[in-house]
């Protein structure tokens, strides 16, 4: 599926670089297309809150105290509790603001996660999944109410998977602008990505298209196709700008120079070698799904996604001209309990908020492509200088469009 995705960015890029794209009337000149991207990982979206909370505050330095992430990007993209951050980050109050402030995504986390993954619950692998999900959708729902996808303040992409089909869904607001059968109800969304195997259930909703015919989804965790969904947020301004739909940025022709992207991870497990292929080659069916307190398979797919979107745009942005406009920041030496996505005790809670803070003082590290690893790169300082450097950029290329106005 990443696979595929990745030959479709390809070919867009490549094709705007040999052709002119047809511009829309009124286009507002800017310098670069913005990207913000989060993955998905249960609890441990308070890793990435915290990372998008001194964002937030560094932008409020440079243009004022009602500064908010929507505000500075394009693109917001999230996948399953990514997804409901996402939501929480562009979806608009009364007063068209977000109606949360990135400082209060962790402390929304604190209040519910206990009740979203209650400790007195536990997976009987044959009497259905972990969680019933109630709370959750409960939770949801009495956010969002009826509030729908292309009504969000910028344009976010959160992807599904839809299991009847066997396709993946991506619900966007562009998409949901230009059909109406995709212009599902934010809370139908959120459920939908964060309804991850063995631990939720399953989600169906129905949306009706402009002559009144019914669309079904069957929908689980787009995690399973894109738990990071960056590359979906590059594609999908590919294809923006090379069908004159991008309004912001007058490009001739397209190239990494001018998008700027944030990646941010939940985490991840302390490489190791935690299985091997005479272990592996004596498992049952069962042992795949369960063993020795995790889950093989899913651990298995849920690396293989990420890594292998962070390869393909790792090499979209090799390059000393390019390189530092991707920024991916991310702990892969999870251990013990802060791996887990569903342990949300008041303890692990505050050691995830721990690790988003020591992220900050950690140096800027990319893939090196020949072994997978991230490596620190010398003379670019931590992740908190980059995110003041990126805010920085955030901020001249919003007052460069506001000006033009």
């Amino acid at each position: 599926m990443e696979t595929k995705t990745l030959f479709i960015a390809i070919c867009l890029l490549t094709t705007l670089k040999f052709s002119k794209p047809k511009l829309v009337s009124g286009l507002t000149k800017g310098k670069m297309a913005t990207v913000l991207s989060i993955d998905g990982g249960g609890i441990r979206g308070i890793i990435p809150g915290t990372l998008l909370a001194h964002l937030e505050l560094e932008l409020q330095k440079l243009d004022g105290p009602n500064a908010r992430i929507a505000d500075y990007f394009d693109v917001i993209a999230g996948t399953s509790t990514g997804g409901l951050v996402t939501t929480m980050l562009t979806v608009p109050n009364k007063d068209n603001r977000p109606i949360f402030a990135a400082k209060d995504i962790n402390s929304f986390y604190i209040e519910h996660g206990p009740k979203i993954f209650p400790h007195s619950e536990h997976s009987s692998f044959f009497g259905g999944p972990k969680y019933d999900g109630s709370y959750l959708r409960s939770l949801i729902r009495q956010l969002l109410g009826n509030v729908t996808i292309n009504q969000t303040l910028t344009n976010v992409i959160i992807p599904t998977f839809d299991i009847k089909s066997l396709q993946p869904i991506i619900f966007s607001t562009d998409d949901a602008k230009a059909n109406v059968f995709k212009n599902a109800l934010l809370s139908d969304i959120c459920i939908s990505t964060s309804a991850a195997p063995t631990f939720f259930p399953a989600f169906y909703f129905e949306t009706k298209d402009a002559n009144q015919k019914t669309h079904s989804f069957d929908l689980i965790d787009g995690g399973v196709a894109a738990n990071n969904p960056t590359l979906l947020a590059i594609s999908h301004i590919s294809k923006e700008i090379l069908m004159g739909n991008f309004q912001f940025v007058d490009i001739e022709p397209m190239d990494n120079k001018t998008m700027l992207v944030l990646s941010l991870g939940t985490g991840a497990a302390k490489q190791e070698q935690k299985y091997n292929a005479t272990i592996a080659s004596k498992w049952s069916l069962f042992d795949w799904v369960y063993y020795k307190g995790g889950s093989p398979i899913l651990e298995i797919y849920g690396h293989a996604s990420s890594d292998m979107v962070d390869i393909h745009v790792s090499t979209l942005f090799q390059g000393p001209q390019c390189e530092k406009n991707y920024l991916r920041i991310q702990d892969n030496t999870l251990i013990g309990e802060t791996s887990s996505v569903d342990n949300a005790t008041d303890e692990n809670m505050q050691s995830l908020v721990q690790i988003g803070e020591k992220l900050l003082e950690t140096p800027v590290s990319r893939m090196n492509l020949e072994t997978g690893s991230f490596e620190a790169v010398e003379g670019e300082g931590t992740n908190k200088e980059a995110l003041s450097r990126f805010a920085n950029l955030l901020s001249g290329e919003r007052k460069r469009r506001q000006n033009q106005l």
